[in-house]
């Protein structure tokens, strides 16, 4: 079904077009999903930010051993909306839920694909080169 779709398609005809002139084509794509399973519990105030795989914000709390911590943002480049800011970023398929309400958003967001988080698929941009034949 996809091979027919593709053949059917304007990229198709496009990158035919393109290798009939002769160019180099490079492909890439956004960063993949990750089907999350696993419930890490996170407390917060009202101003953490509300992604399933990474929070931001002052107060939080957590079990260091289950998420990545960066205490000072700067460290690693990430802005800052105060002195006391922090973020926390989910592992493998793990996702963060808020102690309060947690059963409803486990129920909610389990098995669902999610962006974010410390993963291959977050950390990997695919990409390929289509050369024309020579």
């Amino acid at each position: 079904m996809t091979r027919s779709w593709f053949e059917h398609s304007d990229l198709y005809t496009i990158l035919k077009l393109l290798s009939e002139r002769g160019h180099t084509v490079v492909i890439t794509s956004d960063h993949g999903t990750i089907r999350v399973d696993n419930p890490v519990k996170v407390t917060g105030d009202r101003e953490t930010s509300s992604n399933l795989r990474y929070k931001t914000g002052r107060n939080l709390a957590y079990n260091s051993r289950e998420v990545y911590e960066v205490l000072n943002p700067k460290d690693i480049q990430l802005p800052s909306s105060n002195l006391t800011s922090s973020y926390i970023f989910a592992y493998n398929s793990d996702f963060l839920v808020y102690n309060n309400d947690a059963n409803r958003h486990i129920r909610y967001y389990r098995n669902t694909f999610q962006h974010g988080g410390i993963s291959m698929e977050e950390m990997i941009v695919p990409y390929i080169v289509l050369k024309p034949k020579e």
